[in-house]
């Protein structure tokens, strides 16, 4: 193997000499190439060795994947954001000028080609240069075409250069912007505007989780990267929207693995005279209709588990599935200091202020969660773990809210919303007098939230879908980070 500094300066010394005879390594003149994916239909009809009767010229640009050179002559692979294809280049028909500048490029380069369409002896589609010119140089080579771009780290943190060697990285991405903005047309095709809200927030709220802080200078204040957009949104269908959604970023300075990152992508929706049973229904046409449209069918294959999407999909309470999946004995259920102690034998550490509701929370989690392949919406969470979400007028130690699993992971959360101003803000305080040392639970009431619910919030069900987990589900994407162009990495360690 080459010594990467010798393949460096060989780069180099290719570029000046290219320069040094007048050749514009970084010029703008090739102008509007034609998509490969758009000429390549163009040639189906022809024969192995034929020629394009029409003679028809077509201008293409892109990188070069591979080249092969035989003296007077040479093929090379060039890459668009569309597709790929070989381009034959004659001595005799570019030029011996051009010729001669051709023969210092390299794999990497991005190139323009003027020519005509033929098959090759193998009947590979190929364009015939009659024109050749440098668009950009590229002064580092690519890795190595048999074993590519490996290396997990570098693939995360040279995004652009994992997107030019593995095809199927950038595939997932598109596929990413088609989700979103499948998923934009959903919600207003069913009334949803699109909001903005802040990202810097006085006060953190509508989730539990640590936040990043920063300060305002001019101000003189300390603000929050927000963890969740909730409590704006919901302060807008006090203002009279009654359907409301954004897709946006949220910050949680929390720990990094597979299904976490600490800038992730969420929809938050809210509906007006809406429960959490209408957010089930939307969520499960949502989804369902993104994967006929993305995948081609509502079955598919997430890391070699199959999984089916097809409406209906199971409802079970919080206690029926600790009993049906996580197996424990329904009178347990009734036991809070058993529950207690169970999840204490596992490893779970309470607060002094925790409950049998943060007991079952934490078993659920250790016994259910990981079991739910299908989807599954989870309901009927306890009051103590739900602070946003409605009480259950025939049980008040439950609320009215559903957590959706789909591969042993949340994809959603959801309430019948809380627009009690008074139990909201005994809510609030009670969580707040419990904090201890949590750090996920901000110290400070928002007050403004409870006037605005004092002005009057309409019944509304609300709900948060993580779409970076959705993009996972759809794309069948091991790792979070894989979904997200640029995830948050140490610095890179000096060379």
């Amino acid at each position: 193997m080459e010594n990467p500094n010798t393949l460096l300066a060989l780069r180099r010394d290719k570029a000046a000499a290219l320069a040094a005879e007048g050749v514009a390594l970084y010029g703008n003149r090739f102008k509007a190439p034609q998509h490969l994916a758009e000429i390549l239909p163009q040639g189906e009809q022809l024969a192995a060795e034929e020629h394009d009767p029409a003679g028809t010229t077509y201008r293409v640009a892109g990188r070069i994947m591979s080249l092969r050179r035989f003296g007077k002559a040479a093929f090379f692979h060039l890459r668009d954001a569309s597709g790929e294809m070989q381009i034959y280049a004659r001595r005799d028909l570019v030029g011996e000028t051009a010729y001669e500048h051709f023969k210092k490029w390299d794999v990497g380069d991005i190139v323009g080609a003027e020519g005509q369409l033929f098959k090759t002896r193998t009947g590979e589609l190929s364009l015939e240069a009659s024109r050749l010119e440098m668009v950009t140089k590229s002064l580092r080579p690519l890795p190595e075409k048999f074993h590519g771009l490996t290396d997990v780290e570098t693939r995360y943190r040279q995004r652009y250069l994992d997107m030019i060697v593995n095809p199927e990285v950038a595939a997932t991405f598109r596929k990413r912007v088609e989700i979103i903005r499948l998923i934009r047309e959903f919600m207003r095709s069913r009334g949803f505007l699109e909001a903005e809200t802040p990202m810097m927030q006085a006060v953190p709220g509508g989730a539990n989780a640590r936040p990043f802080q920063t300060h305002h200078n001019a101000l003189g204040m300390d603000l929050y990267l927000r963890i969740a957009p909730e409590l704006y949104l919901k302060r807008l269908l006090v203002g009279g929207f009654d359907r409301v959604f954004e897709i946006n970023r949220n910050f949680r300075n929390e720990g990094i693995d597979t299904r976490h990152n600490p800038e992730f992508t969420m929809m938050e929706f809210y509906q007006a005279f809406a429960t959490y049973h209408d957010m089930m229904d939307l969520t499960e046409a949502l989804i369902s209709e993104l994967a006929e449209k993305v995948c081609g069918s509502t079955s598919i294959t997430y890391q070699g588990q199959k999984v089916n999407l097809a409406p209906p999909w199971r409802r079970l309470s919080m206690d029926e599935a600790l009993v049906q999946v996580g197996g424990l004995d329904p009178a347990l259920l009734h036991d809070g200091p058993g529950l207690m102690r169970l999840a204490e034998s596992r490893g779970v550490k309470f607060q002094p202020e925790a409950g049998p509701g943060k007991a079952k929370a934490e078993l659920f989690e250790l016994l259910v969660e990981e079991q739910l392949i299908d989807p599954t919406f989870v309901t009927s969470y306890p009051t103590e773990i739900s602070p946003l979400a409605r009480r259950n007028e025939e049980n008040p130690e439950l609320t009215d809210r559903f957590e959706l699993f789909i591969t042993g992971r949340e994809i959603a959360n959801a309430f019948s919303e809380l627009n009690d101003p008074i139990d909201q803000e005994a809510r609030f305080q009670q969580q707040i007098d419990g904090r201890g040392d949590d750090e996920e639970i901000h110290p400070v009431l928002d007050r403004d939230y409870i006037r605005a619910l004092e002005y009057g919030m309409p019944p509304a069900g609300g709900e948060g879908i993580g779409i970076d987990r959705l993009v996972m589900l759809l794309t069948d994407s091991a790792s979070i980070r894989d979904v997200i162009l640029f995830p948050l990495l140490k610095p890179e360690s000096a060379e």
